[in-house]
């Protein structure tokens, strides 16, 4: 039986160093009342155990709303929190062992960057895509050259599972890139450092319905 994939529509990604000091905890519910679909935990600062514990407030708080947290990268930290999935770059494990270690009711996301990257992506293996930066982004020091809608239109194409877009995505550009093909976005600052992050999620999400109603209308 095929694997579930979420609604991918509002796909938080967090970020604690652009949480203007709130609570992370916080920032995530508000962003799920506003309505922010999936949760990303990614933590490039502090221990393990920091996010472990960071992780486990989380899932107590997100699974009775339905909501899945994904790890980033950290399968290991997956697999202790005993999160919905894990998401997986281009530089860490290969995505075939994330699934082997995640077990096969797991979710498990694989970044890709363009168009060489592809071959990495097996769906059997992958549930969704996290495609970008699909514009310019100060979120992701290490990020490669953005793609553009053109270009992600073009992977959409290529691309037989769900996709996500990332990178430079605002309440602005948001209906142009669903209209292009992404089954949703992924934020950082635009929620984590918003001033009102439940307004902020909510205006994504209806964003994002504007981009849906866009791409079925028969002028596109």
């Amino acid at each position: 039986m095929p694997r579930r994939v979420p609604d991918l529509s509002v796909y938080l990604v967090t970020d604690r160093l652009l949480s203007r000091g709130r609570a992370l905890v916080d920032v995530v519910l508000s962003a799920v009342r506003g309505g922010a679909t999936v949760v990303q935990l990614r933590e490039k600062e502090g221990s393990a155990r920091e996010t472990l514990e960071l992780g486990r407030a989380l899932l107590h708080r997100l699974r009775p709303l339905g909501v899945p947290l994904i790890v980033n990268d950290r399968v290991d930290l997956a697999l202790a929190l005993g999160a919905d999935g894990v998401h997986v770059g281009q530089g860490d494990l290969p995505p075939e062992v994330a699934r082997r270690l995640m077990g096969p009711d797991a979710l498990v996301g694989l970044s890709i960057t363009g168009a060489a990257d592809l071959p990495t992506l097996d769906p059997a293996v992958v549930d969704y895509a996290g495609v970008g930066p699909i514009f310019p982004t100060g979120s992701k020091a290490d990020a490669t050259p953005a793609l553009g809608l053109e270009e992600l239109a073009r992977l959409r194409c290529l691309l037989s599972v769900p996709i996500v877009a990332i990178g430079g995505i605002t309440t602005a550009n948001a209906p142009a890139v669903i209209a292009a093909g992404a089954d949703g976005v992924s934020v950082v600052s635009a929620i984590c450092s918003a001033d009102d992050c439940e307004l902020a999620a909510s205006a994504l999400a209806k964003a994002v319905r504007e981009g849906l109603a866009r791409r079925a209308s028969p002028e596109g």
